[in-house]
């Protein structure tokens, strides 16, 4: 069997000169737009309790061409500035619906450079890309090929702290769900061992960060000795950029891999719903906690459970995993940190980490036979 998804193709690519300009000045002009009908937005609704919407902030758009002051928009293509304005109105119907907070302007130092552009803005043919506004096709390394007879329906391109270049394809593609299979895994996440899987078995934290840790520091220590506004900071400033990039590139393909294995392998994934912000505030874990990056752990585990015809379940953060003895079902009043192995009344001898594991996966795999969430101990609902 095959599942119809849509999937996004991310490839670099070196720009000429004239591209690299023309580029520069369409995530300008988009960054401009966004903040000003945000602006516009906020301003309306606090000074007069109205609500602007994408088709009142697209005239407005309009108008601001045609005013002397910001003409320089017509300079650019016009579809990534309304994407702009779309993705604005996504943002303000995600805060209205409790799923984010509110919209936030985006900084030209801090915020991801980046323009899409939509089938009527580039020109796809004999496998190169064009985009709006410029007569050659871009430079693509194509590192994968994409899937045969696509055709992308947007085009995002983005520039990284470190300056290197990227285009993002969407298309339409058909992979095929995986061999159906009796396995199943629960995931226990920690900081030494990155999960602890219910079959006993341990995957080592990478800890990319750590390892990096002493390059990092150097790079910015040598960014604070630089002049604000000369040449050699940015430089000094780009190779801090590139540090980060390769730490954030080694995490990144090293949880695609586990999360490859971990869906290929077993039909059930069980994991825990962590509340990784409230983590983070942890002063003494939070650096240990955003290295182990677990939300991108789990985003990754869902889309590709989707994919694959697997199924993800997430049992409640309150369910005492480590606690329970797997054995007699007791539950254990308290169980520091620094316990790495305990003994219940009943005589069980239990690794915190595996103990937790197979109580996750057998926690999990009741709610998905019954239908019902799980939780902890004291919870309502």
């Amino acid at each position: 069997m095959t599942r119809q998804v849509k999937r996004a193709f991310k490839y670099r690519f070196y720009p000429t000169g004239e591209q690299a300009a023309e580029l520069s000045r369409t995530f300008g002009c988009v960054r401009l737009v966004y903040n000003k009908a945000l602006e516009q937005r906020t301003r309306a609704w606090y000074r007069e309790r109205r609500r602007i919407s994408y088709v009142q902030s697209s005239a407005a758009l309009t108008q601001w061409k045609k005013t002397g002051e910001l003409a320089f928009l017509s300079e650019v293509s016009s579809v990534p500035l309304q994407q702009a304005l779309r993705h604005l109105q996504t943002a303000f119907a995600n805060f209205f619906a409790k799923r984010a907070k509110y919209p936030r302007c985006k900084s030209r130092k801090k915020s991801r450079a980046s323009a899409e552009y939509t089938r009527s803005a580039f020109t796809w043919r004999d496998g190169k890309l064009t985009l709006a506004k410029m007569t050659d096709p871009l430079d693509v390394r194509w590192s994968r090929p994409l899937p045969e007879g696509a055709e992308p329906t947007t085009a995002t391109v983005s520039r990284d702290s470190v300056g290197r270049w990227f285009v993002s394809l969407l298309c339409q593609d058909t992979i095929a769900l995986a061999p159906a299979t009796d396995a199943a895994v629960g995931l226990d996440a920690g900081i030494t061992c990155l999960v602890t899987l219910s079959t006993g078995e341990k995957v080592a934290n990478p800890k990319h960060e750590r390892r990096d840790r002493a390059r990092l520091a150097r790079a910015q220590r040598d960014l604070s000795r630089k002049a604000k506004g000369s040449a050699n900071r940015e430089k000094a400033r780009r190779r801090v950029a590139g540090v980060h990039a390769r730490i954030a590139d080694r995490r990144r393909d090293f949880l695609h891999q586990l999360t490859t294995r971990l869906v290929r392998e077993n039909q059930t994934v069980v994991i825990e719903d962590l509340a990784v912000r409230n983590l983070l505030k942890n002063g003494t874990l939070a650096r240990a906690v955003s290295d182990a990056s677990w939300t991108d752990l789990r985003s990754m585990l869902e889309y590709k459970c989707a994919w694959y015809g697997r199924e993800l379940v997430v049992i409640d953060r309150w369910f005492p995993s480590s606690k329970l003895c797997g054995a007699c079902g007791t539950v254990r009043g308290k169980l520091p940190l620094n316990v790495r192995a305990w003994t219940c009344d009943c005589g069980s001898v239990h690794d915190r980490d595996v103990n937790a594991a197979r109580n996750i996966l057998a926690a999990g795999l009741a709610a998905s036979a019954c239908g019902d969430g799980v939780r902890g101990p004291n919870r309502s609902g």
